[in-house]
């Protein structure tokens, strides 16, 4: 794959320093969010589009490692019913990419009117969502210009990932620094098995992405990309979900794309997931679940063997670059995908 392909290919390969430049800014902040820990007791968060896909990552690590119940919020609550909730004891986390998405910021706004604490998590310094916040995670991804978002996805991983730590998580911090090299020896390794994947999806209409637990995130973000950037019908679900009847669309011309960290409680479930899928006659592609989910795929793309916690970051490279090598493939361009922009405003 050329590595001047495309911008999005550039941004890409962006990532390992802009998670550097991230937790370099955001880990000195822990004090500030170990104070808004004591005051409050669960976790709200507001986002749109691969933001939610991020906070979703965010309410498994924080429910998994702080013992806080997490929850995505619906900003139409806000936004369109006018409701008042008591958000006391509540921590509001907004994440938008900009900051300056209307909808997210009326609805931060809001849940500080109703009594929560607020943290902004986004790579727009000086943005309403970081000045007008209690405490603001500033990520360091630099501009982006393509419209799938790659680098600001990982570095609001990472504010993520800092955030648990400052709300108590039994973690390792150290654990981070492992990141940005091991995208790099990721974006460093062969690529027959991303290639061959992408010619055996050219024909396809549509495909299954499912992931559980900390990787249902990296499913939804990478089905969320296949959509914007290829044009593909792809259903991002967890595999519990996708057992209770949209197995039925598994066959042999709907790939099922699984996600797993190399180990991990989830792990058994996908190779599960995988054996069941080749029964079906689907072709089946594995992204990380080390030599398990290797052994069932019918091609896998390896990443290297981190810690669950903090696997998602990495896990996500992979199907970026299957994004945008298929976007090419098929004759378009990943930089601007048809009827998107930058930045969305929703009401």
């Amino acid at each position: 794959m050329s590595s001047t392909s495309s911008v999005m290919r550039s941004e890409i390969t962006q990532q390992p320093e802009a998670l550097r430049r991230t937790f370099a800014d955001l880990l000195p902040l822990r004090p500030e969010l170990e104070a808004l820990g004591r005051e409050t007791k669960q976790v709200l968060f507001i986002a749109r589009g691969s933001s939610d896909n991020a906070a979703v990552y965010g309410g498994y690590l924080l429910q998994a490692h702080t013992g806080r119940l997490a929850t995505l919020g619906s900003p139409s609550i806000a936004t369109s019913y006018g409701a008042r909730l008591d958000l006391s004891g509540v921590l509001a986390v907004a994440i938008s990419q900009s900051g300056r998405t209307e909808e997210i910021v009326e609805t931060m706004r809001w849940a500080a009117e109703c009594g929560a604490r607020t943290v902004g998590i986004t790579n727009g310094a000086g943005s309403p969502l970081a000045t007008e916040s209690d405490a603001a995670l500033v990520t360091r991804a630099g501009d982006e210009i393509a419209v799938p978002a790659t680098k600001t996805y990982t570095t609001q991983l990472a504010a993520l990932a800092v955030l648990a730590l400052g709300l108590g998580a039994d973690l390792d911090p150290a654990d981070l620094d492992r990141v940005p090299d091991a995208i790099e020896q990721s974006l460093a390794a062969p690529t027959d098995g991303l290639e061959e994947i992408v010619e055996r999806m050219v024909a396809v209409q549509g495909a299954v992405v499912s992931g559980r637990g900390m990787a249902f995130s990296t499913a939804l973000e990478a089905s969320l990309k296949l959509k914007e950037a290829c044009y593909l019908h792809a259903m991002g679900l967890s595999y519990a979900d996708l057992l209770h009847g949209p197995m039925a669309v598994v066959d042999p011309r709907t790939p099922a794309l699984l996600m797993a960290s190399p180990s991990g409680p989830t792990l058994g479930g996908t190779v599960a997931l995988a054996e069941r899928a080749r029964l079906a006659g689907a072709p089946v592609f594995g992204f990380g679940g080390g030599a398990e989910l290797a052994r069932v795929s019918d091609v896998n793309v390896p990443v290297p063997d981190l810690p669950e916690w903090v696997s998602p970051l990495q896990l996500i490279v992979p199907a970026q670059l299957l994004t945008e090598h298929l976007a090419r493939r098929l004759g378009l361009d990943p930089d601007v995908p048809r009827g998107l922009n930058k930045v969305t405003q929703t009401s």
